[in-house]
């Protein structure tokens, strides 16, 4: 349950996500977790919102790219690296998830991503998923500060780590990255859920200890077109910079799609 603690169940599976059920949360909120009756179908996924005017546009709030998966897989260093990649060249911020702490952004702050004003910790209080999905408030009212202040071209909104049934609401992110990693075992792509099927990009890192934990990548990648059809998947190795090109041009892509389709309204 990726050190979902604090969530308190009403009923339900014990498997966080997995079913339909409501829970309380000890910062006074609650939500239902909508059955699902299966794993998901990326070509019916939840299509970009293309914000055009009012406050949606992305004047009021920049592009917003989330980044979800599991504790561990490799965000906030996914978040690092495309920083690194991306500051001398465009103009952006960063919002970071964490329950109860700064960790994540003061990680990011401590290896210079951003200057330190541009990077944002959000503390959720709660379960992940409710800060990018059920109530994503606090994430909103952070973004339209950022961009208020820096105009960003994008903001790399991080989430919190969770499991394989969370996802970000099209409200909030305009693309959509999920991060497994192989030291989950090659059948994580194969058990869905709407991270895995849903992100507009998977990426299944760290390649290199495929062998030191047993998982086979070619199974992973037949499971991950199985799928996700013809969705994107990436395998990198986000510690060492092995794949970071390929993300940003298919953000920078999408982007400038998005950009296209405002200007056609």
């Amino acid at each position: 349950m990726s050190g979902n603690k604090n969530c308190e169940f009403v009923a339900g599976d014990a498997l966080h996500g997995d079913v339909g059920h409501s829970h309380s949360h000890s910062h006074s909120h609650s939500h239902s977790h909508t059955p699902m009756d299966g794993p998901g179908d990326f070509s019916r996924r939840d299509p970009p919102k293309r914000r055009a005017d009012g406050r949606t546009d992305f004047a009021h709030r920049a592009y917003t790219v989330g980044i979800g998966g599991p504790v561990g897989s490799g965000k906030t260093h996914l978040v690092l690296e495309l920083c690194k990649h991306f500051r001398d060249q465009h103009s952006i911020a960063c919002i970071t998830n964490d329950i109860f702490t700064k960790e994540d952004g003061e990680f990011l702050v401590r290896h210079n991503a951003l200057a330190k004003e541009r990077i944002r910790p959000v503390e959720t209080g709660g379960c992940p998923h409710a800060a990018i999905r059920e109530d994503i408030t606090a994430n909103l009212q952070v973004a339209e500060e950022l961009t208020a202040e820096f105009h960003p071209e994008f903001i790399l909104l991080e989430s919190g780590g969770d499991n394989l049934s969370a996802n970000f609401s099209r409200e909030l992110a305009d693309y959509i990255i999920y991060v497994i990693d192989v030291s989950g075992g090659d059948k994580i792509p194969r058990k869905g859920g709407p991270g895995v099927t849903q992100s507009d990009l998977l990426i299944i890192n760290k390649t290199d200890l495929a062998t030191a934990v047993g998982a086979d990548l070619e199974v992973m990648d037949r499971d991950a077109k199985k799928m996700r059809g013809e969705g994107p998947t990436l395998f990198t190795q986000i510690k060492f910079a092995k794949g970071i090109p390929e993300i940003a041009e298919l953000i920078l892509a999408d982007i400038a799609q998005a950009h296209a389709t405002k200007k056609q309204k």
